[in-house]
């Protein structure tokens, strides 16, 4: 399979370890090993080429925002009254903790940001003050997810 216009290529073998590490990257290297049928020298050496060809980008644990209580997911559409006013807007949006994603995007909205709040009052609490306090904001479109249906990576 051919992953990009670099030349990178990926096997049957790479697919089986990719899929293992997607599913549990804690899964033993060894365990992969015998699952795959290569030594776990072959799989090391495998992962070093994938990060190298930049396919890879680490590993990290993933939080529960539910277990520390933010049980709000939102996603805004945020209206700048200048393109200008773009790099100064996603600084100024770096710095509120609870904004986990920002997107420029095309369309109506000039970003689109991902929120985690406690509670519709909190939500509401960043927007009043936070969101639409930043300097060339104009207004905000939300919308509330009600229950995250599909959450997963692209197939390999």
């Amino acid at each position: 399979m051919k992953v990009s216009d670099k030349g990178i290529y990926i096997d049957g073998i790479d697919k089986k370890i990719l899929r293992a590490l997607m599913e549990d990257a804690r899964t033993p290297i060894l365990e992969i090993a015998r699952q795959v049928g290569i030594s776990g020298a072959a799989i090391h050496q495998r992962l070093k080429k994938l990060e190298k060809s930049g396919l890879l980008s680490g590993s990290k644990f993933i939080i529960n925002p539910k277990v520390l209580g933010y049980t709000t997911m939102a996603f805004v559409g945020v209206y700048l009254d200048k393109a200008v006013s773009n790099p100064e807007a996603v600084k100024q949006l770096q710095r509120v903790p609870e904004v986990i994603e920002c997107h420029y995007t095309t369309g109506e909205w000039s970003i689109f940001i991902k929120i985690l709040s406690k509670d519709n009052e909190h939500l509401m609490h960043l927007l009043n003050t936070q969101i639409q306090g930043i300097k060339g904001v104009s207004r905000t479109e939300t919308f509330i997810s009600l229950q995250q249906q599909i959450n997963r990576q692209i197939k390999i």
